[in-house]
């Protein structure tokens, strides 16, 4: 099941981008003031991105009613620059804060490690089963048939994005941002390695290909 996503904003025009272009990889609600945010809250989104300047109630207000209701994670969108503006806006309870214009892209991986941070916490104690293999996501072991399969850090992150995401696939770029962050140094290159090696480790202790490749596409993960 695709991840739910809540776009707020005033402007349609930035609403219409946003949502094109989350909508390939999530389940996207839009809403274009806070009445209608509010609403849409029943449907219990997994990330809300939440313009501060909207009509009828701002989204420093709005952000204070949401916390009231549900815990998701609320990225603020703004043209406000200042420090004091940042503060007020984490004060309120925000994730996040992005300043208008923004990148799509950077938006993106934004996103994505906060949706992964949030699933981290919902499934600190969670174990999940894939056959003969075992994957417990607080203790970070994965096992096949008893026997540890012995991953890096890295290593157990991209099948940690990938297993708790089962069928959906990743570009090298998103695995990328996903695991080293946007601010990490090297290139998504070092993904296909990475990825080289978990399966090498994997296919010492069990024939099932765990992570197949979507030709042209990227990665997902064969349950």
């Amino acid at each position: 099941m695709k991840q739910r996503l809540l776009i707020a904003d005033d402007e349609p025009g930035i609403v219409d981008m946003m949502a094109g272009y989350f909508s390939p990889h999530y389940e996207v609600l839009t809403a274009c003031n806070g009445n209608e945010v509010l609403q849409k809250l029943a449907d219990r989104p997994d990330l809300i991105l939440l313009d501060i300047n909207m009509p009828e109630m701002d989204g420093l207000t709005l952000c204070r009613k949401i916390r009231k209701l549900i815990t998701c994670p609320i990225l603020f969108l703004t043209a406000r620059v200042e420090a004091a503006d940042k503060i007020i806006g984490f004060q309120a309870g925000a994730d996040d804060y992005i300043i208008k214009p923004f990148d799509l892209d950077e938006l993106g991986a934004r996103v994505i490690a906060h949706l992964r941070r949030e699933q981290r916490h919902r499934n600190k104690s969670e174990v999940r089963f894939f056959g003969d293999l075992v994957i417990e996501y607080s203790a970070r072991t994965v096992t096949v048939a008893g026997e540890t399969v012995a991953l890096s850090k890295r290593e157990f992150d991209i099948v940690e994005l990938l297993s708790l995401n089962a069928g959906q696939v990743f570009d090298r770029e998103r695995i990328y941002e996903a695991v080293w962050g946007i601010d990490g140094e090297g290139s998504s290159d070092t993904v296909m390695e990475h990825i080289r090696k978990i399966r090498a480790k994997l296919a010492a202790c069990t024939l099932h290909s765990y992570i197949d490749t979507v030709w042209g596409c990227g990665y997902r993960w064969n349950a």
